[in-house]
């Protein structure tokens, strides 16, 4: 089968690709690295010719709200547009869990616009809301390390494995469209700044956390948020097997 990966270079986008080669189908790469530029749909009509299903892993940095929302909203008209003169059968968004509910946030508003355009586009389409990845109380940290500490919120999460998102993507992508998937989330429940504290003592590094709700991420974010709905899809990688792996 032949499949498109938009987003190919980036985490889950690299091993989406990585995972429907092993099962023998010809992928096409979507990236600026490939000569196709979502932003500005250059390449895109020549990449997707003869392509059956796309999955769309897409990020952009976060700006303000509305240059960030403009991002994710160009970069997905051009695609459904372009999927729909080549004649793509099957349009798969990678999202994220709990976003209808969260307005403060800049990147949300970005992806709800996101997922409100695939909805109402014209191609077939599976929606795969997924909760934050293993790696992501790291990032986070990172975001604001400066001398050693690190301001970070204390949220509620149940994290993913990047790989297991992209094994989930390669299954449904093959499929037929199933519309709002089930959320996929990891198996425990978790803090986020201890996920920062083990991730950073397992890479031998000494970082004093600062739990704040001051950031990106406000109160609103607290409690179950970001926690998966019911009959959530449950992936089998621990944090703690990812990060014994990642080490």
């Amino acid at each position: 089968m032949r499949i498109a990966v938009a987003g190919a270079t980036g985490n889950i986008g690299s091993l989406t690709v990585a995972g429907l080669e092993r099962g023998g189908h010809d992928v096409v790469r979507i990236s600026r690295s490939a000569g196709v530029d979502l932003s500005t749909g250059e390449g895109l009509d020549a990449a997707l010719a003869g392509v059956e299903a796309v999955v769309d892993a897409v990020n952009v940095p976060s700006a303000d709200r509305a240059e960030t929302v403009g991002l994710f909203s160009g970069m997905t008209r051009n695609l459904l547009d372009a999927e729909a003169r080549a004649g793509v059968r099957h349009h798969v968004l990678l999202s994220i869990v709990g976003i209808a509910d969260i307005e403060g946030n800049v990147h949300y508003a970005g992806k709800r616009e996101q997922e409100r355009l695939v909805t109402e586009g014209p191609v077939p389409w599976t929606i795969v809301p997924a909760t934050q990845f293993h790696d992501f109380a790291e990032m986070v940290a990172g975001w604001t390390e400066q001398d050693g500490v690190a301001t970070i919120a204390p949220l509620l999460v149940q994290p993913i494995a990047p790989q297991d998102v992209a094994d989930i993507l390669a299954e449904i992508v093959v499929g037929e469209p199933r519309g709002r998937y089930a959320d996929i989330a990891g198996p425990e429940t978790q803090d986020l700044v201890d996920l920062a504290r083990r991730t950073h003592q397992a890479r031998g590094r000494d970082v004093r956390l600062v739990p704040t709700w001051s950031g990106v991420f406000g109160p609103e974010m607290a409690g179950n948020a970001l926690l998966p709905g019911e009959n959530a899809r449950i992936a089998p990688t621990t944090f703690d097997e990812w990060l014994a792996k990642s080490v």
